[in-house]
């Protein structure tokens, strides 16, 4: 437990940023499950407007450091090759 005034503190902040990191994070998991079932239905249209939507997120969540920049960036390629190839499937 903290005990000297800084550090209790210093768990306020930390409890405050994890619930806006966790709230961002599910966010940006909402986005992408909306991808993903788009591309299962196999509805082209639908699954870019979804990865159009889910792109943006993804960004903000690399800028906002909730998640590292390369993963978001592998995330968003890959994702767009899987709804460029869900017509020609």
């Amino acid at each position: 437990m903290a005990n000297t005034p800084s550090a209790k503190k210093a768990a306020r902040k930390i409890a405050r940023r994890t619930a806006i990191n966790r709230d961002r994070r599910s966010r940006v998991r909402t986005f992408l499950r909306k991808v993903e079932e788009a591309i299962l239905s196999g509805d082209k249209a639908a699954a870019q407007a979804a990865f159009k939507l889910a792109e943006p997120e993804l960004a903000r969540a690399a800028s906002k450091g909730v998640m590292h920049r390369n993963t978001v960036s592998r995330k968003i390629s890959r994702l767009s090759s899987r709804v460029k190839a869900v017509g020609a499937a």
